[in-house]
């Protein structure tokens, strides 16, 4: 069978929403003012099973990778475990939607009586689906798992580790190791030349951490910034103005920033440097 393991976040989303909506819907029904919502729970909840059974089918497709990464595998194996189990609760819960729904006409007492069954169990597997999204949820943002591998494309990896290089950068420099961070920036840098906004905040750092805005200055001669593109060209002027002035040439720097002002009179980032070299 085809792999649908790509799918897994979009077959999750829509498995929760339909069960959970399906299970206040049969609640609902109890109360005998809308009648709409005892057929609606039924359409709801075995549609929302359907989609669980998929759910689980596209976990296991999906989870080979990602318990690998060293140290997720305890996280997968526990989300995968709650995934089966809210699975199970809902396929118990769906027969009894159908049990009601073929006895409604011909025996009504035991109709209601398999959708109370329903309604009770389904609380239950609504817990069941609470835990596997939770654990989902720490498998996704406290280990990256699926993040960067489930498009296959290559260059999703290559922005999974952009982003995991510049978080620990910030967590470096926030823990006064802004050396160890500055260092991961440069391998980034290297690795990923065709990224802009890497490049600049890796200039930056050269001027800020390392206190070298001859470099810095050498570095940012070498990038080429999209004339099109404003928001970089004033990032990347900006840059060249705080190496100027850690080289102590304000004259340079203010030339650069009025150049800037002239051509972004708005930036406020640009006006709050000129105030600053104001000052100096």
């Amino acid at each position: 069978m085809p792999s649908i393991a790509a799918f897994h976040p979009q077959i999750v989303h829509f498995a929760i929403a339909l069960l959970i909506v399906g299970v206040v819907l049969r609640l609902l029904w109890f109360t005998g003012r809308l009648a709409f919502t005892g057929p609606a729970a039924t359409t709801l909840i075995v549609i929302g099973t359907v989609a669980a059974v998929l759910a689980v089918r596209s976990g296991n497709d999906a989870h080979g990778p990602v318990e690998r990464v060293p140290g997720a595998r305890a996280a997968v194996v526990e989300h995968e475990e709650w995934g089966i189990r809210a699975r199970n609760i809902f396929l118990a819960v769906a027969a009894l939607e159908l049990i009601a729904l073929a006895l409604a006409g011909r025996k009504p007492q035991q109709a209601r009586i398999a959708a109370m069954a329903a309604a009770a169990i389904g609380v239950v597997g609504l817990g069941a689906v609470y835990e596997a999204g939770e654990h989902g949820g720490e498998l996704v943002y406290n280990y990256a798992g699926g993040i960067g591998i489930r498009s296959g494309q290559p260059q999703d990896v290559g922005n999974l580790l952009v982003a995991g290089i510049y978080h620990q950068a910030m967590l470096d420099r926030q823990a006064d190791r802004a050396a160890e961070g500055m260092a991961l920036l440069d391998v980034a840098a290297a690795r990923f030349p065709q990224n802009l906004e890497l490049q600049l905040m890796a200039i930056e750092w050269t001027t800020e951490v390392k206190h070298d805005p001859g470099t810095a200055i050498l570095r940012l001669d070498a990038i080429s910034v999209p004339q099109a593109d404003g928001r970089l060209r004033t990032r990347a002027g900006l840059a060249r103005a705080g190496a100027l002035t850690a080289q102590g040439n304000i004259v340079g720097a203010r030339q650069v920033l009025m150049t800037l002002k002239g051509e972004f009179p708005n930036s406020v980032q640009v006006q709050r440097r000129l105030d600053e070299l104001e000052k100096k």
